[in-house]
């Protein structure tokens, strides 16, 4: 077990120096904690957080255009909050007309900032803390002198904005099927604490969404299953782990994402349940996540007319955020819309609207605006015209500045490089991550009982297929990962391209295709396949995205699923098919036409 008193010392040693070296670098003697302790509650001892009727007094004290730049988090192109490479610069420039992020977090007094790899703010461990800590120092120096909440989308699996050497856990889906709310807890706990080594206080994680429909194309394996019961149970789980380790955790996409068959980011999803089936499948895993104590709720870019019959997305939808998510379920913490860049939630309203709408909707935070200025200078023009009182900004404002008080940002904004070699993919992380893969993979089929097989006669083994872009930086695409593991372990295995893979299958013991979310119908996946089979090598189908793939294809002589491509779960993938680890998955929605909920083979005998 860590040693988790001696940790929290050294982060705590590693926090205060780093923020001894910024107020040096500042050309003052002050602790970021006593400088935003003043702000906020300059009667009060250095250092103290403030009490709520502290985070109203900062409230009271800001500007109405302070008040309105807490509002938004916003994209900020480069490595760098001072010195970004050229073309970043000249990024921010045109879409914000400032050359740096610390430039952007001044002029508009932001909340917050979003980190992305396409941003080219997710280069290194160490690079992270330091564009944080540059960030901070502008928030602090600027304005009402608010720590900004920096935040990212780390859900692991298929959506992880930070690779290695950062620790890298299986996905949702990947949980969901070892059904373990402890390794969800123990997962989200370490990821958090390596994010808030970083300095990166708000995770965008867990997907609360339950997807009982195979052709959605946008959740898939980001939620944790079909069943609403276990997917409540697992979120709860992440929410407590995230939070445990001093990182906001934000519950996502309300009112539920999970039985559309439209990507929010390209188009207007329509969600067909009644207000009936919303109750039974779709609440469950939100009222868990509020029941948890979740610091924030994502809405989604989604139409769902049993709720709202106005045709409007759930993100601008009064009854959907007050009614239903403030009143309903009680959430008193901030809601946050989905990137508001995202097609789903421009169609009906333009860009100067909708943040507005968002706001009258009861929304706090607004991520990602497609236009910045102008989102702002709309806010502002509400205020002015009186479509939106400087109290109802307040609300927002004072939940945000609450959620910055429970992450600690008040006692220590700034991270610092001794606390990322501490934590940031140590091995007791890496190792925990590999124990938690163990317990996802599925063994879906075995009807010849090729699995496993004997290592020690040294096969010949073929890997093919699909080769995904990794979702975080692994050390290669997944059919070499698993070629390399698989000879690790003893058999001698080779990766070839599918255009290859037909005439190398010969003398092998067995041939291994990779899919990724194999279309109905004819294709490429489907073709190969068959074609391998024909050969009439043994062939092992690995699932490496959705489960769904195998109604899709041909029985195969063994069928696995691993719910995402990452290292950790082509290494438990590898250790199940030559025995070196008993596959304990059990699938957490339901293949049609093949395979039932809870279905996985245990090869107990």
């Amino acid at each position: 077990m860590p040693n988790h008193a001696s940790r929290r010392t050294l982060l705590a040693a590693a926090a205060a120096t780093a923020a001894g070296a910024v107020a040096a670098a500042s050309g003052t003697a002050r602790t970021a904690a006593a400088d935003i302790a003043d702000a906020l509650n300059p009667e009060g001892p250095p250092g103290r957080r403030p009490d709520r009727a502290g985070l109203r007094r900062a409230v009271d004290r800001m500007s109405l255009a302070e008040k309105v730049g807490q509002l938004f988090v916003s994209r900020a192109y480069g490595h760098s909050a001072t010195a970004p490479d050229p073309a970043d610069a000249e990024q921010n420039q045109a879409m914000f007309g400032v050359r740096t992020a610390a430039e952007l977090v001044s002029r508009y007094h932001l909340g917050g900032i979003v980190y992305f790899a396409w941003a080219h703010n997710t280069r290194t461990p160490q690079q992270i803390a330091a564009l944080s800590t540059g960030l901070q120092q502008a928030a602090l120096t600027s304005g009402a002198r608010i720590p900004l909440l920096l935040s990212t989308d780390q859900e692991h699996g298929a959506v992880a904005r930070i690779g290695r050497p950062a620790t890298l856990f299986p996905g949702a889906m990947a949980l969901g099927a070892s059904g373990s709310a402890a390794d969800a807890r123990r997962a989200a706990r370490i990821a958090g604490s390596e994010l808030a080594a970083m300095g990166i206080r708000q995770d965008y994680a867990p997907v609360a969404d339950v997807n009982v429909n195979p052709a959605n194309p946008v959740i898939g394996v980001r939620s944790f299953g079909s069943d609403p019961r276990a997917v409540a149970g697992l979120a709860a789980a992440q929410v407590r782990g995230y939070q445990g380790a001093g990182v906001a955790a934000t519950a996502k996409h309300f009112p539920g994402h999970g039985d559309t068959e439209t990507d929010s980011h390209v188009g207007l999803p329509v969600m067909r349940h009644t207000r009936a089936e919303w109750e039974e499948l779709d609440e469950p895993p939100f009222r868990a996540a509020v029941e948890a104590g979740v610091d924030a709720v994502m809405t989604a870019h989604i139409v769902f007319p049993a709720l709202d019959p106005s045709g409007d997305p759930a993100t601008l939808s009064r009854p959907i955020v007050t009614g239903i998510l403030r009143e309903r379920l009680g959430f008193q913490g901030v809601v946050v819309t989905d990137a508001l860049d995202m097609a789903g939630v421009r169609q009906k309203y333009g860009d100067d609207r909708v943040p507005v709408l968002a706001l009258l909707a009861g929304c706090d935070q607004l991520l990602n605006p497609p236009d910045l200025p102008l989102a702002h200078r709309s806010v502002l023009a509400a205020v002015g015209s009186g479509e939106l009182t400087e109290a109802r900004i307040d609300e927002s404002v004072l939940r945000i500045l609450e959620v910055k008080s429970r992450r600690g940002l008040f006692d220590e904004a700034y991270p610092s490089a001794a606390a990322v070699d501490a934590v940031v993919g140590v091995r007791e992380h890496l190792d925990a991550a590999d124990r938690i893969a163990a317990a996802t993979t599925t063994l879906l089929a075995n009807p010849a009982a090729l699995v496993p097989v004997d290592a020690k006669a040294a096969p010949r083994l073929l890997v093919t297929g699909t080769d995904p872009v990794s979702p975080s930086g692994t050390t290669g695409p997944p059919t070499v990962v698993l070629a390399r593991e698989l000879t690790a372990l003893g058999c001698r295995a080779t990766a070839v391209a599918p255009v290859r893979a037909v005439a190398a299958a010969a003398g092998n013991a067995a041939v291994l295709v990779c899919t990724y979310n194999v279309p109905e119908g004819d294709s490429p996946q489907r073709t190969l396949v068959t074609d391998l089979i024909a050969t009439g090598v043994p062939v092992v189908l690995v699932a490496l995205r959705n489960p769904y793939d195998p109604a899709r294809l041909p029985a195969c002589a063994a069928e696995l699923a691993t719910y995402s491509w990452g290292d950790a779960e082509m290494r438990a993938a590898a250790r199940v098919l030559t025995g070196a680890a008993r596959p304990a998955g059990r699938l957490p929605v339901p293949v049609p036409g093949r395979y039932p909920l809870g279905h996985g083979l245990s090869l107990d005998a």
